[in-house]
């Protein structure tokens, strides 16, 4: 860093011109350095909302409902602790994530690009890939069909189109989002906790909990070429799965999280005028001074509170309900896993629904598929947002002439594309419905999130000043996350000839 420091500045007044020549700046990569602004205060640690909900949002969803209950059916819950490793490295990347996004203020795409451009390009068109595919909604529309009798492909057209009014009306985008989808996290984590509690009994919670420690166990036909790719689908969508983490970066930058306080934030389309310039580039804090790194470190405890308890507690949380709910569903309908080995995929939800009737009558089994279709509400509110804004972020920045439209704007037309080839590919897509969709998200999921934990490797021990780089045993998981991924990916294929399910 090169010369002396400039006072903070407010968000709403966030400094879009270029730095003085005399003004300090740190220099990352080839990409315009970033002036040195001072880090906000951080807030107390122990807190209720945060941008975490929109990863618990995301990571609530059709792995833990519908995947892992099928697992557990077909092999005991004993299989839990590849969930366990799972979800727990997932919080190690998410830290790390935020890492990089709290100290420039930054997207991890804008950090890849300053390592390498066509790496960030690279997950530009792996977003397209996956995120156009509007699995978790179809999914939960299918649920809702059960309880209604609505035809699914009806339901998610409706849903698609409601989700692009509903962003396009709001005056900050993310302040909406953070209410709605905690108020959805709070139905799903005490309605499942309770209908878990009436269905399951305490023989099904100890062997939950036993399960996830039961390291190694790995019967014979879960290494077989018609379950070992799902198995390592299953494993990517144990948490928030794919690029989701990527795009976290992006909401923390929206909350204000670090030097994301510099950053104006984006709204709807209806507000678009209101929208402050945007900066070219993010912001550093002089790591030299003792007071900003006794800041950073305050915020360094607020995001591990929320990864350790905010993600990894309420995601443990609502999966340890499913997996007593599949055990329950198990006695209730003995079959179960021979419709599972014959192939019936939804055979797992309609178990646990009739689990749910068996305890409380017909009523209580709707309730069991109104908590599907509310995950994939859930998810599909958190995901296309995160899409739009990825891509909007990444347009912005890096393509020639984008600048002259706003962030707003952008973020609208990437949201209502894919809303639009969502209902094009529900009315003329794949036949073979929801199962199907998910197949494709798998896959490219468990590609995305190797290829994401090489690029944090990357960003966070070149990118940034020495004094908040990673610590040895940080750069280990995660090198170990990458080599997980990507390993499970690569034997899947070379060894069953088929990628994951």
């Amino acid at each position: 860093m090169d010369t002396p420091n400039s006072p903070a500045e407010p968000r709403s007044g966030a400094d879009v011109t270029t730095p003085p020549p005399e003004e300090r700046v740190w220099r990352a990569g080839r990409l315009e350095a970033m002036p040195i602004r001072k880090l906000p205060d951080a807030p107390p640690s122990i807190h209720i909302l945060g941008p975490t909900v929109f990863l618990v949002a995301l990571g609530v969803g059709m792995g833990e409902s519908y995947m892992w209950p099928r697992l557990v059916l077909l092999f005991g819950p004993e299989i839990r602790w590849l969930f366990l490793i799972g979800v727990t490295l997932q919080a190690v990347v998410m830290l790390e994530m935020a890492r990089y996004a709290m100290a420039t203020g930054e997207s991890i795409f804008f950090g890849a690009a300053r390592v390498f451009k066509p790496i960030m390009w690279f997950f530009f068109t792996v977003a397209i890939l996956v995120y156009i595919w509007p699995g978790h909604l179809s999914a939960g529309a299918a649920a809702l069909e059960q309880l209604t009798g609505i035809p699914w492909t009806v339901s998610a057209c409706v849903g698609l189109i409601l989700v692009g009014i509903l962003f396009s009306m709001a005056k900050v985008i993310y302040n909406l989002l953070e209410n709605v989808l905690s108020l959805l996290i709070g139905l799903l984590v005490v309605g499942t906790s309770v209908v878990a509690a009436m269905v399951g009994t305490w023989s099904d919670v100890v062997s939950t909990l036993t399960g996830m420690f039961n390291f190694g166990y790995l019967p014979a036909e879960a290494l077989t070429a018609a379950w070992f790719p799902i198995l390592v689908g299953s494993i990517a969508f144990a948490g928030p799965s794919g690029m989701q983490q990527m795009w976290y970066t992006l909401h923390l930058r929206d909350s204000g999280a670090g030097m994301g306080a510099h950053i104006p934030r984006i709204r709807g389309l209806r507000h678009a005028g209101e929208e402050e310039a945007m900066p070219a580039r993010g912001f550093m804090f002089d790591t030299d001074d003792p007071a900003e790194m006794a800041k950073w470190r305050g915020w360094r405890r607020w995001v591990t509170f929320d990864a350790l308890l905010l993600f990894w507690g309420i995601t443990m949380l609502v999966t340890v309900s499913f997996t007593v709910l599949a055990q329950a569903a198990s006695r209730t309908s003995p079959d179960v896993k021979a419709l599972l080995q014959a192939g019936e995929r939804e055979a797992a939800l309609n178990a646990m629904s009739d689990s749910f009737a068996a305890a409380g009558g017909p009523v209580l089994g709707g309730v069991f598929l109104g908590f599907i279709a509310l995950i994939g509400l859930n998810a599909t509110l958190g995901l296309f947002d995160s899409f739009s804004r990825g891509q909007a972020d990444m347009t912005y920045h890096f393509v020639p002439g984008a600048k002259r439209f706003r962030m707003s704007h952008i973020y609208a037309g990437f949201l209502w594309g894919v809303i639009a080839f969502g209902i094009i590919i529900l009315l003329f897509g794949p036949a073979d419905g929801p199962g199907a969709i998910l197949d494709i998200l798998a896959f490219l999921s468990t590609f995305a999130m190797g290829a994401y934990c090489v690029v944090l490797l990357l960003v966070n021990n070149r990118m940034l000043p020495k004094p908040i780089r990673p610590k040895l045993v940080t750069n280990l998981i995660i090198g170990f996350g990458a080599v997980f991924y990507l390993g499970m990916l690569l034997y899947s294929l070379f060894r069953f000839g088929v990628v994951v399910g």
